[in-house]
């Protein structure tokens, strides 16, 4: 499955703006029209050409957390960092632009039907909802974990569509956490994980948020014997393997290229 999981070749397409919106603090939702929805696999990623400084050539990779082929719309949320980013955030509704996509290769399905975890923190949390859309889409059940340093910084939304996802299974649970408590239990992602690793039997582990985050989610899954898959976040200079910006480090010793042989890994072979 994860040697064919990504088989469209990226290249440029138009998009418009249908709503960008502030949902979280320092993070927005942007919805937008472009003929990439039909292509894109969850987990993969679209590099965004920010209008506003002509001086600024590189584009700006995001991921997405719905893409929906019918509409041709896909939903994107991301976190105001730098100043592409900002002026992405100035963009409104009929403003257009360049993308090109899909980019990389995305989460793969579970060989069994097993239950599936799912744990996102901060931003990360977009490629686990697509990740939730696809499970749920192949009648699979998962748990999911959300957490943010504060209830402010959590995406309430995303949270929802989540929750939504995982209804369908009785079964289901998403536990909400922040690290000072404010929303949810309080606490790290890492740790409701090693309680629902106590708890229950996945098969899985699809996680995106900070590496430290990441690291720990690794060193859980691998102890309790289960397969993790890490959607990681490095600096994509180009997008197409060339500038050597987004190397990761492999436990074997060698480097792959984040956005050509990722954003998504298997976690034992990432050295953290």
């Amino acid at each position: 499955m994860k040697a064919a999981r990504d088989s469209a070749r990226a290249r440029l397409f138009d998009f418009e703006v249908v709503s960008n919106e502030r949902v979280a603090e320092d993070a927005w939702c942007m919805v937008f029209t472009s003929g990439v929805a039909g292509l894109l696999a969850p987990g993969q990623f679209v590099e965004v050409s920010v209008p506003g400084d002509a001086s600024q050539v590189l584009r700006v990779p995001l991921s997405f957390s719905k893409a929906d082929a019918a509409a041709d719309a896909v939903r994107i949320e991301y976190a105001v960092v730098g100043d592409g980013t900002r002026r992405l955030s100035l963009m409104r509704r009929g403003d257009a632009s360049t993308l090109v996509g899909p980019c990389g290769n995305g989460w793969w399905l579970p060989g069994g039907e097993g239950r599936s975890l799912l744990v996102a923190g901060g931003i990360g949390l977009p490629p686990v909802l697509a990740a939730a859309e696809m499970l749920t889409r192949a009648g699979l059940p998962f748990d999911a974990v959300v957490g943010a340093q504060r209830g402010s910084k959590l995406v309430g939304v995303d949270v929802d569509l989540l929750r939504g996802a995982a209804s369908g299974d009785p079964e289901g649970r998403v536990v909400v956490c922040t690290d000072d408590g404010s929303l949810g239990r309080a606490g790290f992602t890492t740790d409701a994980m090693a309680d629902l690793l106590a708890e229950r039997i996945y098969e899985t582990v699809f996680a995106c948020g900070p590496t430290v985050m990441m690291a720990g989610v690794s060193r859980l899954a691998e102890e309790a014997s289960v397969a993790c898959q890490v959607s990681l976040e490095r600096m994509m200079g180009c997008g197409f393997g060339a500038c050597s910006c987004c190397n990761v480090a492999m436990r074997d010793g060698s480097s792959r290229s984040c956005c050509m042989d990722g954003p998504v890994f298997d976690a034992r072979e990432v050295a953290w």
